[in-house]
């Protein structure tokens, strides 16, 4: 039976030296992929929409029962300023997953997001004044709860958004490092997984900004309910297995098994700035435009044959994915994806200005491609690869194909700490320096000698 006290059981239980070395460096990588794509991302437009509605409160607030004020109880916003630990967790998260820049765990029927954890388990290393190892830990905990339940209890085709899970996931993590007891743990984990469980409704149909935000809003949901546990509010213990619980509403009977952290080796990291499922498609049609030195005006047809859930989410199986006007709808159009990588021959947050998006060249193209669900390749992506069959035919009768199993950065062909280093001064080049950078690395790197507040005195 899967219960909240399992879940604590093993979350407390867990001790950083319980990790492996591999598994340590895995986590460290997926910190400083996510402080990376947070910083590119602090421009944004709904990024800033965040950020004010968060200043709309400020960093104060009631003094707690404690005697503590709202000023000392303040967490640090990534780009300068302070706000309470669920503001900051809902701002923070916000950076680090709205370009769509961010991991994914990849399971045969739900791709939930782990990086969606890191930064609201830092507001509350940050509040809880946490070692580095703390921090590594506490997030090594998020991503194994979020993990195994996108494993065994995958809620997608039942009509629920993937941060349904993360709202548990982060309420394990903040509870880890926030020194909750058994009891606290458990009624955090209960109270965030009863309240906060989101539609599938975000991600169909003509999509909204929320997608981007859906996972901040999680965050900071799993942070308060962590915060009112803390301050010894009970909340419903029997979260899964009770009358009209997670088991009988929100998923299926369903058992796991937590290993110590040892999912974040199932975890990829994005090369191109593109859904999850699109990352085989736009590396081989990027390989296959310059390769073949393709003329994006003499293309008559794009056909790409992928796996069922590329299919239903990117490919049009939850609404017209033809129809794109914003970075919202674009980064989850297979057609425009492919079609702006054909043209270009990249896929970065370039591709996503509305200028663009608009530009006729990619509107046109983008209606010349075809999608379609191969059961074999549905067999081979639930069997652990994330395969694409690109074919660009031109107006001269030439037909180019390429077959991808995987892509850089799939688990089976994961990335180096070096292409990692690169990665992050790509995305945060832009606002750090060179040396600031390396001295985010290197604290990165050394987080078992550091503790949180150190990386994040770094974030300003």
């Amino acid at each position: 039976m899967t219960t909240t006290a399992e879940m604590a059981d093993f979350a407390l239980g867990l001790d950083f030296e319980d990790l492996s070395d591999d598994t340590v460096d895995e986590l460290k990588k997926r910190i400083l992929d996510s402080i990376g794509i947070g910083v590119a991302a602090m421009d944004e437009g709904p990024v800033g929409i965040v950020r004010d509605t968060v200043g709309e409160f400020g960093a104060g607030g009631a003094a707690g029962s404690d005697g503590t004020t709202g000023d000392e109880a303040a967490c640090s916003l990534w780009g300068g300023g302070s706000a309470s630990p669920p503001d900051a967790a809902m701002y923070n998260t916000t950076l680090t997953r709205y370009l769509d820049y961010m991991d994914s765990f990849l399971a045969p029927g739900e791709t939930p997001h782990p990086s969606d954890n890191v930064a609201g388990v830092m507001a509350c290393g940050e509040y809880a004044d946490a070692s580095g190892k703390d921090l590594v830990t506490a997030v090594g905990v998020a991503y194994e709860v979020q993990g195994a339940l996108a494993w065994a209890a995958p809620v997608r085709d039942r009509g629920w958004d993937h941060v349904t899970h993360t709202v548990i996931s982060a309420a394990a993590g903040a509870s880890k490092i926030l020194d909750l007891d058994r009891e606290a743990f458990r009624s955090a984990v209960g109270i965030a997984g009863t309240a906060h469980n989101a539609l599938r409704v975000t991600r169909t149909g003509g999509i909204s900004e929320w997608k981007g935000i859906a996972s901040a809003n999680a965050a900071r949901n799993a942070v308060y309910s962590a915060f009112l546990a803390k301050n010894g509010l009970e909340g419903p213990t029997n979260l899964f297995e009770g009358q009209k619980g997670w088991k009988q509403v929100v998923s299926k009977d369903f058992e796991v098994e937590y290993t110590p952290a040892e999912r974040v080796h199932d975890v990829m990291t994005k090369k191109y700035v593109a859904e999850t499922y699109a990352q085989s498609a736009v590396e081989g049609i990027i390989e296959l435009a310059e390769r073949e030195d393709i003329d994006p005006e003499a293309v008559e047809k794009i056909r790409l044959d992928t796996f069922a859930g590329a299919k239903l989410i990117i490919g049009g199986g939850e609404g017209s994915r033809y129809e794109v006007e914003t970075k919202a709808q674009a980064d989850h159009s297979l057609p425009y994806m492919l079609a702006v990588s054909l043209i270009d021959r990249e896929m970065g947050n370039a591709q996503y200005d509305p200028e663009r998006i608009q530009r006729d060249d990619v509107q046109e193209l983008l209606r010349k491609v075809e999608v379609s669900e191969d059961d074999e390749l549905t067999d081979r992506f639930e069997g652990g690869e994330m395969p694409a069959v690109v074919a660009v035919e031109t107006t001269d009768g030439t037909t180019y194909l390429v077959e991808k199993d995987w892509f850089a950065g799939h688990p089976k062909n994961p990335m180096s700490w070096d292409q990692i280093e690169t990665k992050f001064h790509e995305t945060a080049g832009e606002r750090y320096d060179e040396a600031k950078r390396e001295e985010i690395v290197e604290t990165v790197l050394q987080l078992e000698d550091r503790d949180v507040s150190e990386l994040v005195d770094l974030l300003d």
